[in-house]
């Protein structure tokens, strides 16, 4: 009953996104026949979109392109940045973490945005490019993430005795200071799972990754725009969409990071 509580309201937010991005191309079927632009009824429940396609079959088969490139390129973003926090909160050697930070730092400077465009610009991606871009842009934050919280657990005198018996660098990082720093990460990966589904979307806006007219819950945001006063759900429909699976997968990682085992009385923590 207590999970149902703390997980409950998350997992309904996330549900229907979730469930509409994984099985709804199974589900679309035959896309119907095209009509007038931006039309109202006429057997069309949710209407047509900018190109007079049917806003159901385009919101059925929209919803995968988004998350799966959000979830993709989120792990890999934290494959990079993992390491190379955690290399530079552990080592004594200056020299190298200005090594691994400094150019991180640079990027870190440039607004992601502008980045994407730049890099848009000379190597047009598909589908895994996308994934590779914005995992690109996400790296520079998240080491700097994992470097600070790593840095007091790395310091610990748990850590330094460890140190002294010979410990290897795969268990002092993942074994003691991952784990230090577990409810840290889970509370900024909620975080940038939206930031990078924020990327995505603007990358789907600005075309880069996908086609204009792609079955996309983040292009039928933008390309539908237009119409918003004669035919909204095809705006408002994939729009709540990705606001839902936002903020239901937020709901979960904040229900993740409560405490499982209350504290009984007369035990200290």
């Amino acid at each position: 009953m207590n999970r149902l509580r703390r997980y409950g309201p998350g997992a309904a937010v996330v549900a229907l996104p979730l469930g509409l991005a994984l099985a709804g191309p199974f589900l679309a079927g035959e896309a119907p026949a095209r009509a007038a632009s931006f039309t109202l009824g006429e057997g069309y429940r949710l209407g047509t979109d900018f190109v007079g396609r049917d806003v159901v079959h385009q919101v059925l088969l929209g919803g995968r392109p988004v998350v799966l490139v959000a979830l993709a390129a989120t792990l890999l973003a934290y494959l990079v940045a993992l390491p190379v926090g955690l290399a530079c909160a552990l080592t004594h050697r200056r020299w190298l973490e200005e090594l691994l930070m400094r150019p991180l730092d640079v990027l870190l400077a440039v607004p992601s945005l502008l980045m994407m465009l730049l890099v848009a610009a000379v190597f047009p991606p598909g589908a895994t490019g996308l994934v590779l871009l914005v995992a690109f842009v996400s790296v520079p934050d998240a080491a700097r993430i994992v470097r600070a919280a790593a840095a007091g657990a790395a310091s610990s005198p748990a850590v330094e005795a460890l140190r002294m018996q010979g410990e290897s660098w795969w268990r002092l990082a993942v074994g003691h200071v991952g784990r230090s720093i577990a409810r840290t990460l889970a509370a900024d990966a909620g975080i940038r799972l939206t930031g990078v589904l924020y990327l995505v979307a603007t990358a789907a806006f600005l075309g880069i990754g996908v086609a204009p007219d792609a079955s996309d819950w983040a292009v039928m945001v933008d390309r539908n725009r237009t119409g918003l006063l004669l035919q909204p759900w095809a705006v408002v429909v994939p729009a709540l969409l990705i606001i839902a699976l936002t903020m239901g997968s937020n709901l979960l990682v904040d229900a993740a990071m409560e405490n499982r085992t209350p504290l009984r009385k007369g035990r200290r923590p």
